[in-house]
């Protein structure tokens, strides 16, 4: 970990931060979900790099140690494309392997479909191909208490958060969103209130980790992360039958509640998402959690490497 450097390049007019190591022409850039951080890598960087790659790891605008754009709750999933491209232009990369975990897929696949000849292959974990709009999760057919649904609520997931400090709150959705179900309140209920006090950690998640995620989020704060993914979700991206043609690896946790959004197991196992992605590996691991990189980091490494192992630049 020490041998990671820390830096900030410039993309339209903010400041991002960027966590690297390694010096190989062979570039990875790793994308986070939520709450997720840059260091939600730490065990892939330190692979990759040892294995011959320059990984590269961000903090999304409006995450950790990235600035705040001037007006957050503008701000959608398209402009994250933004920040990939603009990272590698900052850092005179021609083109790079792309990794994204949870949201950061979304970026991955849309910055794949606008800029293909900057990407040379993409792998993500847990979530398949999606486009931002009305139909890329199925709010209607989840009770109301669906945490997406409460956190695209102006103003609800503010006060269910300020009701505790930032740590806990990491705590709190990182142990929930490890288990097999989607995390739905009662009506009397917010999000936080499913949590368990006597529930521990995950056993692959330090206390270490835990106040490490909490010191960045407590400089960025939930105002971004709210917007983007949950409250842009829905906005439309204008792009009409996105393609992405490189190679791609999708890794699915058997035991990722994401699985049961409605709709989105039979989505991957029939192979309706190769509309999209046609060039598609899928490989799933029957332990895995949504955070399955975190969880099971030596399978993971191994599958990634021997991915990219096989694609050119």
């Amino acid at each position: 970990m020490e041998k990671i450097q820390h830096s900030h390049v410039e993309v339209k007019g903010l400041k991002l931060h960027v966590a690297e190591i390694g010096s190989s022409p062979k570039v990875v850039l790793f994308l986070h979900g939520f709450p997720e951080i840059w260091y939600t890598w730490r065990h892939q960087m330190i692979a990759l790099a040892n294995a011959g790659y320059r990984a590269i790891s961000i903090d999304f605008r409006g995450y950790g140690l990235s600035d705040q754009p001037a007006e957050p709750e503008k701000a959608t999933l398209v402009d994250l494309v933004d920040d990939v491209v603009g990272v590698l232009d900052s850092l005179g990369i021609s083109n790079a392997f792309l990794i994204g975990k949870d949201f950061g897929a979304i970026p991955a696949y849309l910055a794949a479909a606008l800029h293909p000849k900057r990407v040379s292959a993409v792998i993500t974990l847990g979530i398949p191909f999606l486009n931002p709009g009305h139909s890329a999760v199925q709010n209607q057919l989840l009770p109301e208490g669906f945490y997406i649904t409460r956190w695209q609520e102006p103003g609800r997931a503010e006060a269910d958060f300020g009701r505790f400090d930032v740590k806990t709150v990491i705590r709190n959705i990182y142990t929930l969103f490890s288990k097999n179900d989607i995390p739905i309140a009662g009506a009397d209920q917010e999000i936080m209130d499913l949590f368990d006090p006597s529930v521990p950690l995950p056993p692959w998640f330090s206390e270490d980790d835990l106040a490490t995620y909490a010191s960045l989020y407590e400089k960025s704060g939930f105002r971004f992360p709210l917007q983007v993914p949950y409250r842009s979700l829905k906005v439309d991206t204008g792009i009409s039958d996105p393609k992405v043609t490189v190679p791609v690896l999708l890794i699915v946790g058997e035991k990722d509640y994401f699985l049961k959004f409605p709709g989105m197991e039979d989505y991957i196992r029939t192979g309706t998402v190769k509309h999209f992605v046609p060039d598609l590996d899928i490989i799933y691991l029957p332990e895995g959690s949504h955070f399955v990189h975190e969880q099971l980091p030596e399978k993971v490494n191994q599958l990634i490497i021997s991915f990219l192992d096989k694609q050119s630049i």
